[in-house]
């Protein structure tokens, strides 16, 4: 499935920098009875967006003026760990969301970021820290994927990701697109297994059953 290719974003970066923030907290189970991320959006965060009363909580970040509808989020380590839920990917990419910058990612979370279009970057710790201080007025952060850098106020981290992941998000493919690109390697590799192992290749005629 095709998906929006990822080049370079440039906007506000909210500072999330709380540690060890489960996938339960991102979106609790009950509320994932949608596969569209903008049905998800009004319930990403919810525990921690909200106050009791519903009315937002000003300590959310995302709730400040100068961070609604930032495309960059700074998360704390161990960020979307907990239980394995697709739909937290969903609910922040709901929220316009279409990068993380933390200095660990659960590993589920991080793996369903890549298969959805949305952009995981680590740094170190206290890099992450310099990025949201130099991000807390609102200043545009950018994130060049092509040059694999994140940039601020003349301040510049470089990261790094994987090349099939990289490719990936640049041309907006899943894992299906980027098999079907060597599709020609496939069938070639077929050939020749076919003619090494012709056992482990069963054939039948169309139509017909096997009586094995």
């Amino acid at each position: 499935m095709s998906r929006e290719p990822f080049r370079t974003v440039t906007g506000a970066a909210a500072p999330l920098l709380r540690p060890n923030l489960d996938t339960d907290v991102i979106i609790r189970i009950d509320r994932m009875v949608s596969t569209r991320p903008a049905a998800l959006a009004p319930f990403a965060f919810e525990a921690i967006r909200y106050c009791a009363d519903g009315s937002d909580n000003p300590d959310f970040a995302l709730n400040h003026d100068r961070f609604r509808g930032a495309p960059i989020l700074i998360g704390g380590p161990n960020f979307g760990c907990g239980s394995s839920r697709e739909p937290a990917v969903w609910a922040i990419m709901g929220l316009g969301i279409r990068c993380i910058v933390a200095p660990s990612f659960g590993d589920i979370f991080r793996a369903n970021c890549h298969q959805n279009g949305l952009l995981p970057i680590v740094l170190e710790e206290t890099d992450v820290a310099d990025l949201a201080a130099v991000a807390a007025s609102g200043a545009p952060v950018t994130v060049d994927l092509q040059a694999q850098r994140v940039t601020a106020s003349e301040r510049v981290w470089c990261f790094t990701i994987g090349a099939n992941q990289r490719v990936a998000l640049l041309d907006g493919l899943d894992d299906l697109d980027l098999a079907l690109r060597d599709l020609d390697g496939i069938r070639t590799w077929e050939h020749a297994d076919r003619e090494l192992r012709p056992w482990a290749w069963i054939t039948t005629r169309p139509g017909k059953r096997s009586t094995a």
